[in-house]
């Protein structure tokens, strides 16, 4: 029986020649009154990117432990655009630490989501290093949708007012600028396996990681609505009627989901940096070198 063809070459990245990634190092929300709904009035809107915040501090150090431990033999540009990822995701975590405490102040519990998160990075421990960059790989992807879907329609934040509409833009274009790097990254460590070896790694990764984005979030955005004696079948068709209809989230990003398993994906086959030309202009005072 003849043994499988290996197709042992790693992919070339589609990363553009002329991508510049740079730390716009803003604070946000310093000395911020709180302000319990502050997207719009809107309970869910709230609840929704509440959640979201809750799990960045945590997640993106797991994200930045993930890549690094794969920059060994990189090459020089790789290596360099790993240290500008860095840099983003750690004024990333600092700044969402303060959203967290905002929150907090404006008489929300989020610490169950930071332990939510920390139970399952601990199953993480002791599994081999190429996992967890494969999770971050796939949550890349996810955060930089979610940037993209706030850059492109201004829905998703109407209503939030000055920093707390703007600490997200700032993130997003942070997102979409460095949205390939976890992704080279992962090029870069599994250059000796075959192409199908990868592929499979990479969707069968993203189908678990998508599966507990979405039920995690759904969970920690009805407890926080819980937290306002908001429950029961009305609000959770609500919450579905939010992330699906309008503005539906989930389902405008279905079709760059789906992009994600299919044979020669790279996050830059989509080059949307025009949306961070139309929003940069906002944190131009902000600009540092990578």
């Amino acid at each position: 029986m003849n043994a499988p063809a290996k197709f042992d070459l790693p992919s070339p990245t589609a990363t553009p020649d002329d991508l510049d990634i740079v730390v716009r190092d803003r604070r946000f929300l310093r000395g911020a009154a709180a302000k319990r709904w502050w997207l719009g009035g809107d309970p869910v809107a709230t609840a929704w990117f509440n959640a979201l915040s809750a799990t960045f501090p945590r997640g993106e150090a797991f994200f930045i432990e993930s890549v690094k431990a794969f920059r060994e033999g990189a090459s020089p540009r790789l290596e360099r655009e790993i240290r500008a990822f860095v840099k983003q995701e750690i004024n990333h975590t600092r700044e969402h630490i303060v959203l967290n405490k905002l929150a907090e102040a404006s008489g929300y519990d989020v610490s169950f989501i930071d332990r939510r998160v920390g139970e399952m990075l601990a199953l993480t421990k002791g599994r081999p290093p190429i996992l967890n960059l494969a999770a971050t790989m796939a949550l890349e992807h996810f955060t930089a949708m979610l940037g993209q879907q706030l850059l492109k329609n201004p829905a998703h934040l109407a209503g939030a007012e000055g920093d707390l509409g703007d600490i997200w833009r700032w993130h997003s274009i942070e997102e979409i600028e460095h949205k390939g790097v976890a992704y080279d990254t992962w090029l870069h460590a599994t250059r000796d396996w075959s192409r199908w070896r990868r592929w499979k790694v990479k969707s069968l990764m993203m189908t678990v990681v998508t599966r507990r984005f979405i039920f995690n979030r759904v969970t920690d955005v009805q407890d926080l609505l819980a937290q306002d004696g908001l429950t029961g079948w009305k609000w959770k068709a609500r919450i579905w009627a939010y992330l699906l209809v309008r503005p539906g989230f989930l389902t405008r990003i279905a079709g760059q989901w789906l992009a994600f398993f299919l044979p020669g994906f790279h996050p830059w086959n989509h080059d949307d940096r025009d949306l961070i030309a139309k929003h940069e202009g906002e944190f131009a005072d902000a600009l540092l070198p990578a």
